[in-house]
């Protein structure tokens, strides 16, 4: 040690080396603890909003609990929490001695005990072997250890793609999180076995696409091997993988979403059009709505109090007195408890259009083996009611009026829509499904190559379907004025609204053959003027393109010599 450092030590008080003596013993702790166990759990007393909102971009907040932060660190954020100097206490977890895993394939299906990985691989497989017709079992990606990422997709005709509103549960995308794991499993066989006997699930599966994942972070949940000895909240790298997605202010890009189970996870809600889901956590008990990232409401926001409201009361009717009544009794706006960065549930309703709940379903991050039958009696009513609302609102389809052919179209509510809470219409069937809540709407459908339609009144009623067919009218697709035709010297033409823009023009003689071809932008009212006095006498075809969006209309003129 130099002698200006034992100057300096020397000259400060004695409480206050101890206190350096301690923290630097506390960080020290951290490391072994993170280093032993791939993670460790601290708290501190809630610092504010604007040190919140930094702390939550730069490590991973597991729950804000009577103001104090419970934050979990991963090898990735440990050093960063750190060098900020918080004062901190280590909260040591001891859930994971109430797991107890099945030691056979019959246990695993009792639902009381925890499956090890090929017991829960086996699981998923039993499903598709026992109802071939009822479900379908597909491969979201692999974890980065190589572990299988799957989803179960059920519905009456599950080997087709109909025409149905498509729903997605899904659980424990932090490994550490477990009693979704479980329930989920327990519910899918539950819709699987009751379907010809149980009238509202014969409704949901009749009438939906149901897609269950269960476990999103198999390298989190089974980061020991095949059993759950002691999970982590993060992926095999270190990452959150629910502070991983784009959010409305973190946007794509390939630089800031790295994580291969967030890659596939995008890429598989991408490819679906779910107009409902919910992504199921631990660590509260409550229903969390969007948004995540905002102070401000959604614009269905009393829709998604409504959904969540009953979600909770539901949950309220059959637990214990104490379970998920904190918060506003069982539910919150999410940016009131905290803020988060790139969350799945904003992703999933602002980027995608959908609209996403997260169920926090217990005050233990690991729910222990003896109470997963109490988890499972308390939720699974509220499981099939949330569902079930995806079969309420206003349901659809989008046609040209002339060929009857689907139209891909935009459908937004005049003077309620923002933030991206409009929804689309499919290119395949051109249906499309508008949850909102009970009341008079108008919708406006807008479409490329298309005259806006805008449909007012239309009721919704609590608890009911209201259906709605929209024939949209096609701006026609032709030349509105070429002259002089025939023509000498220079021919013009004004285009029609739907070809507006960057423009080819090309013409070809009676043979085929091409005489002119030119980029140029075309302008409302304003002629584009090509020059044919090089060219001889003789009838031509003039065909004009969008470049962008391939809209063409064809046109003949004649071209005269004297």
């Amino acid at each position: 040690m130099t002698k200006r450092l034992l100057a300096i030590l020397f000259s400060l008080p004695l409480f206050t080396l101890l206190s350096f003596s301690q923290k630097s013993v506390n960080d020290n702790l951290l490391r072994d603890i993170v280093r032993n166990n791939g993670q460790v759990e601290v708290t501190i007393s809630e610092p504010g909003i604007k040190a919140m909102d930094w702390l939550s971009g730069n490590t991973s907040i597991s729950s804000v609990k009577d103001k104090t932060v419970h934050i979990v660190l991963s090898p990735l954020t440990l050093e960063w929490f750190i060098s900020q100097n918080f004062d901190y206490n280590i909260v040591e977890r001891t859930e994971s001695k109430g797991i107890i895993s099945s030691v056979s394939m019959k246990q695993a299906l009792g639902w009381d005990m925890y499956p090890t990985y090929s017991q829960y691989d086996s699981i998923m497989r039993s499903f598709l072997t026992t109802y071939p017709d009822l479900c379908q079992l597909h491969t979201i990606g692999t974890s980065i250890n190589g572990k299988l990422i799957q989803v179960l997709k059920i519905s009456d005709n599950a080997s087709v793609e109909e025409d149905e509103p498509e729903v997605f549960y899904s659980s424990s995308i932090h490994g550490d999180e477990t009693g979704g794991f479980v329930l989920m499993l327990r519910f899918a066989d539950y819709l699987l076995k009751n379907y010809s006997i149980d009238s509202r699930v014969k409704n949901l599966v009749d009438n939906l696409e149901i897609w269950i994942n269960p476990l999103a972070n198999p390298d989190g949940t089974y980061n020991s091997g095949d059993l759950i000895t002691s999970p982590v909240r993060f992926n095999a790298n270190g990452y959150d993988l629910n502070r991983n997605f784009p959010d409305p202010e973190t946007p794509y890009t390939s630089s800031n979403i790295k994580q291969k189970e967030t890659l596939d996870m995008i890429r598989f809600m991408s490819e679906h059009n779910f107009v409902l889901s919910a992504n199921f956590h631990s660590g509260a008990e409550v229903v969390n709505y969007p948004w995540d990232r905002w102070p401000r409401l959604h614009a269905d926001d009393s829709w998604f109090y409504n959904v969540s409201r009953k979600y909770a009361d539901t949950v309220h009717f059959y637990s214990g007195p104490v379970y998920m009544t904190g918060f506003n009794d069982g539910i919150t706006n999410g940016a009131a408890w905290y803020r988060i960065n790139g969350g799945r549930q904003d992703f999933m309703t602002y980027d995608l259009h959908g609209r996403e709940v997260t169920v926090e379903l217990d005050d233990n991050w690991i729910t222990p083996s003896d109470q997963l039958n109490s988890l499972w009696q308390y939720n699974w009513h509220s499981l099939i009611g949330y569902l079930e609302n995806a079969t309420y609102g206003i349901h659809g389809g989008v046609v040209d009026i002339n060929t009857k052919k689907p139209v891909a179209a935009r459908v937004f509510i005049t003077g309620h829509d923002k933030d991206n809470s409009q929804v689309f219409s499919d290119t395949l069937a051109g249906s499309f499904t508008r949850l909102i809540a009970p009341g008079s709407w108008d919708l406006l459908f807008t479409a490329n190559g298309y005259r806006d339609t805008l449909i007012s009144n239309i009721l919704v009623s609590e608890g009911q379907k209201t259906l709605l067919n929209v024939e949209m009218k096609p701006i026609p697709v032709n030349i509105s004025l070429l002259y002089p035709n025939p023509v000498s010297q220079s021919l013009k033409i004004i285009l029609s609204e739907n070809i507006l823009g960057e423009v080819n023009i090309t013409i070809f003689n009676q043979s085929g053959i091409k005489m002119i071809d030119f980029n140029t932008k075309a302008v409302l009212g304003i002629p584009v003027v090509i020059d044919v006095s090089h060219m001889a006498a003789g009838l031509y075809n003039i065909l004009i393109t969008n470049r962008v969006t391939k809209i063409s209309n064809k046109a003949r003129f004649v071209v005269l010599r004297r």
